[in-house]
């Protein structure tokens, strides 16, 4: 059966996969002169925008991807000196993860160059319809959560 709602969905879903590339193509192309990649700069924009540090199944939780993917990267970015591993006072066993003060250097430049693309990407979009795609993409995250 061909449903009208169905078939849109499913339009929706294809259009959210290509949505994806693109914005991972872009963060490729955003990140690249600080030497970062779009799966870096996902990290540090997770871990600078909570308040207290995050868990590695936090950010993986936040990111929709693997604890696993998610410990790789984290170890090449401590490695790196961008994140530090912090005792964590709520769970003895998992550690928080925190940005270094490189950390929050690259992430203020990463703001530099992010913070304007976003401006001029939704120059001719009504904040509304933001609002509208947001808490429907929100719905859906929680759905199949």
């Amino acid at each position: 059966m061909h449903s009208p709602k169905r078939v849109l969905f499913l339009d929706l879903v294809l259009s959210i996969f290509r949505l994806n590339g693109l914005l991972i193509a872009e963060g490729d192309a955003m990140t690249e002169k600080l030497g970062l990649t779009h799966a870096r700069w996902k990290v540090i924009g997770a871990i600078a925008l909570s308040s207290a540090g995050l868990t590695v199944p936090g950010i993986a939780r936040v990111l929709g991807q693997s604890r696993q993917a998610v410990q790789r990267i984290t170890d090449v970015m401590v490695e790196d000196g961008l994140l530090q591993y912090t005792p964590n006072p709520k769970h003895k066993r998992s550690v928080l993860v925190t940005l270094t003060d490189q950390g929050k250097d690259v992430y203020n430049m990463l703001r530099e160059v992010q913070d304007p693309w976003a401006i001029e990407n939704t120059e001719d979009i009504p904040i509304e319809e933001l609002e509208t795609a947001l808490r429907l993409i929100r719905r859906l995250i929680k759905k199949f959560n």
